[in-house]
């Protein structure tokens, strides 16, 4: 908010607070900003009848309606790249989570188990194992170094192979499943991958496999997901992000096979600063008459 109001006259979600007052404004408008998970559909962007641009703060951009804003010859931008080291880093820590149970073995220690009851439970070897990533763009491919320095092999599915990779590619979600140990979600959410982790990609994955979703909460079947756990249809899961958040399905919460975290992948001071920046930045490139530095894909051209 800070180098926002630096360089403009904000409005703080004033359609949300005061719908009346927003309506007096909204002519005078020119410029929306936003987190990755705003929703900025049509029908506000309608009301705003001298916007010019669109600023999204965070990679992901399925709550905006690009078609309405394109149409409208309003460009959209988001935040690429600033955060691809921070998800990666996080989605390595729910992967060592989840296999070798480092949340439960905490709480082990601290209800006082260990004393009473002796050894924790073995766990799972993560180091050597198999590696699927749905989606390899940028955060995919850091994902993917990372865990080639655990040994692991590392196999994906995109919409397209990518050939400057050695990486091996599946066709589609379920064919990968079938051939690796940890399946890590980080593809795009929107209508295109709604529900593309479902119950057959879970059976495919099988009782030794473990899902990791860093993606859109919209890409995996919730209700499929906790039936799979129920059932021991896969080992385990650990989630960053939730169909319906902040509410997880309560079904998660109790557990021991699951690691849940609140959407906090790029949640450091320092990425979160610099993708501020960025957003920031695109504003004031658009109103100084300067090119855009990260139109999102659909406005680049």
């Amino acid at each position: 908010m800070e180098p926002l109001q630096q360089h403009f006259e904000v409005h703080d979600r004033l359609h949300e607070s005061d719908p009346a007052a927003f309506a007096k404004i909204a002519p005078t408008i020119r410029g929306i900003c936003g987190g990755g998970e705003s929703k900025v559909p049509g029908a506000l962007m309608a009301q705003l009848p001298a916007l010019e641009i669109v600023s999204i703060m965070g990679v992901g951009y399925d709550g905006v309606d690009v078609p309405a804003a394109i149409g409208r010859k309003v460009p959209v931008t988001h935040t690429p790249n600033v955060l691809n080291d921070e998800v990666a880093d996080l989605t390595l820590g729910l992967m060592l989570s989840i296999a070798r149970k480092i949340p439960q073995a905490d709480q082990y220690v601290r209800a006082g188990r260990w004393g009473k009851e002796g050894p924790f439970p073995l766990t799972r070897k993560m180091s050597g194992a198999r590696l699927g990533i749905v989606g390899l763009g940028r955060i995919g491919q850091a994902i993917a170094t990372r865990a080639e320095g655990f040994g692991m092999s590392v196999a994906y599915t995109a919409r397209s192979a990518k050939k400057e990779l050695a990486y091996a590619y599946y066709p589609s979600a379920k064919e990968l499943a079938a051939q690796v140990d940890f399946l890590v979600i980080i593809t795009p959410g929107g209508a295109a991958t709604k529900h593309m982790i479902n119950a057959e990609v879970f059976k495919a994955l099988g009782p030794r496999g473990y899902l990791i979703n860093v993606a859109r909460g919209s890409v995996v079947d919730e209700a499929a997901l906790v039936t799979a756990l129920q059932q021991g249809v896969i080992a385990g899961a650990a989630l960053d992000v939730y169909e319906k958040e902040p509410h997880p399905m309560e079904a998660l919460w109790s557990m021991d096979n699951v690691v849940l975290t609140p959407h906090m992948a790029s949640g450091t001071r320092e990425t979160r600063q610099a993708m501020a920046d960025l957003a920031v930045n695109n504003l004031v490139a658009h109103f100084s008459g300067k090119p855009l530095i990260s139109p999102v894909p659909e406005c680049a051209n």
